[in-house]
């Protein structure tokens, strides 16, 4: 994503605040016309004023709550039938404080509706879109708690688990039809996720929080290096390339007709 005009539509969720605001601040400077879906009408109002303004780029608001059926549904028709958009930033999502057996399932049933079905609906929708027109790039934001639950509620790390798994699946099922898919880690990022999840950001050490525009310039370094998957923060690339080395190891001996020899009397 080279900086040039003229280059589709780009439809960000969660784009009203934080990291989805960062990325159509940057994609309209790389030149994409932007679609912006968020729950707050007026700060996507005001976003959009500001980018048509500094950029000149196109810019549709959508509103729509992805935890709401019929709201997913329209965006995910959307995202499929229109030939214009050409970059979906699955964005959106929420995280919850507290453990399993102390919070208020109905809490988490909302969570998992925004960040693991929403994600699906909207990702199968830019899939098929996308491979129809042999083109495209689909950009999916997890979390490095996805290869770290110890550190966090099991049902958020969960959620980000599983949007990697999705990822690097939907990397192998569209790489020959002329898809990108790039997957996201971001660490402990300066957003007001911490708020609403009921974790004061001062509770958290000024060390390991991240500003979001430098998240967000990673991410899209990492995009333009080709990588699948990009850890923000992570000093030392090889780190990750063994511990995918190590999966890949296991992978032949994961699934066999014996048990192994420790399991056997």
């Amino acid at each position: 994503m080279s900086e040039q005009k003229h280059k589709g539509v780009a439809l960000i969720t969660g784009a009203s605040s934080g990291i989805g605001a960062t990325y159509a601040k940057r994609l309209a400077k790389r030149g994409h016309d932007l679609l912006l879906v968020a729950r707050d009408q007026a700060r996507l109002d005001a976003l959009a004023a500001q980018l048509r303004e500094e950029t000149g780029v196109q810019v549709e608001v959508l509103r729509a709550d992805l935890t709401e059926r019929a709201d997913l549904n329209r965006v995910a028709q959307r995202l499929r039938s229109d030939a214009a958009i050409s970059v979906l930033v699955n964005n959106a999502g929420v995280a919850i404080n507290g453990t399993l057996a102390d919070t208020d399932l109905d809490r988490f049933d909302a969570m998992i509706q925004l960040n693991v079905i929403a994600v699906t609906h909207l990702a199968a929708a830019a899939a098929a879109n996308f491979s129809a027109q042999g083109r495209g790039t689909l950009i999916n934001i997890a979390s490095v708690l996805a290869l770290a639950p110890e550190l966090f509620n099991g049902t958020y790390s969960g959620t980000k688990a599983f949007v990697l798994n999705l990822s690097q699946s939907l990397n192998k099922e569209l790489g020959d039809k002329g898809v990108r898919v790039q997957v996201v880690l971001p660490g402990a990022t300066r957003t007001e996720i911490w708020e609403r999840s009921g974790t004061g950001i001062e509770n958290i050490p000024q060390e390991i929080i991240m500003d979001v525009d430098e998240m967000v310039d990673a991410a899209l370094a990492g995009f333009d290096q080709g990588e699948l998957v990009t850890i923000p923060a992570l000093p030392d690339v090889t780190d990750w390339e063994r511990f995918t080395a190590a999966r890949f190891h296991m992978a032949p001996n994961l699934s066999l007709s014996r048990a192994a020899e420790r399991y056997k009397g």
